[in-house]
């Protein structure tokens, strides 16, 4: 494993950006609560005649946009694991151990906080209220949950998680590769929003659902790349730096 003595000092990382955006995301998150944003959003993917959403029922929604793409992202991940563990044995990718072990943690982290989260906050997915055709009665997510047999399993997104946790691929590739790993935050993004919008034509989650999954996803992907992988310039390196040519 490369020590940390060794190991290059990290690129500038700006804690007011990666904490802030997230931080003042949650905060709109929780006003639009206020606000009937979700339920508008869900209505322009509700066919009242049919009774159903739009997507429900889609081939490529549920079987290739969920079922396929979902596989392909654990396929993914059991190959990080595996590039993990080789890492203790295989010269060429010794160098890569930290980033390997960062990218497993936060790929692990991403997924699994979602179903304990679901069991605890128990919010209803669309396609079960009363609005959508369902039988259950809505709630905002800070408000008490109506009495039901049925409690709901829709927050946060778990298809949307799938997605938005390749942000660690972001965090592991910054310092080594810094354009590639601008790319790679554009390309989970994106698929995370792509996964969001599918589940949401299916009716399987709200709008806020889905992007307090990406600040969750963000927040672990930052946090596991902070614990394993960050290490700030020292002032020696800094000074050194600034010196100009010659000096």
């Amino acid at each position: 494993m490369v020590s940390t003595a060794t190991r290059p000092a990290s690129r500038p990382l700006n804690f007011w950006i990666c904490l802030g955006i997230p931080a003042v995301t949650a905060i709109i998150l929780v006003l639009l609560e206020l606000t009937s944003l979700d339920m508008s959003l869900a209505n322009l993917f509700y066919d009242p005649v049919a009774g159903d959403f739009i997507g429900r029922h889609s081939y490529f929604l549920e079987d290739i946009l969920h079922d396929r793409a979902k596989q392909v992202v654990i396929a993914f991940s059991v190959l990080a694991i595996f590039g993990y563990m080789g890492s203790f044995f295989v010269e060429r990718l010794k160098p890569f151990k930290r980033e390997l072990g960062c990218l497993v943690l936060s790929l692990g982290l991403a997924t699994s906080f979602v179903t304990p989260m679901k069991a605890v906050t128990a919010v209803q997915c669309p396609w079960s209220l009363e609005q959508f055709g369902g039988h259950e009665k809505y709630s905002e997510l800070l408000s008490p949950r109506p009495q039901t047999e049925k409690p709901g399993r829709c927050w946060p997104g778990g298809h949307a998680a799938t997605g938005f946790t390749l942000f660690a691929l972001f965090f592991v590739l910054r310092d080594r590769r810094p354009r590639l790993a601008r790319a790679a935050l554009v390309f989970a993004f994106a698929l995370g929003s792509v996964f969001s919008i599918g589940r949401m034509m299916q009716g399987a989650h709200f709008f806020s659902h889905n992007v307090w999954t990406a600040v969750f996803c963000w927040l672990i992907c930052l946090g596991s790349y902070y614990w394993l992988l960050y290490r700030p310039a020292s002032t020696t390196e800094r000074v050194s730096k600034a010196e100009p040519v010659g000096a």
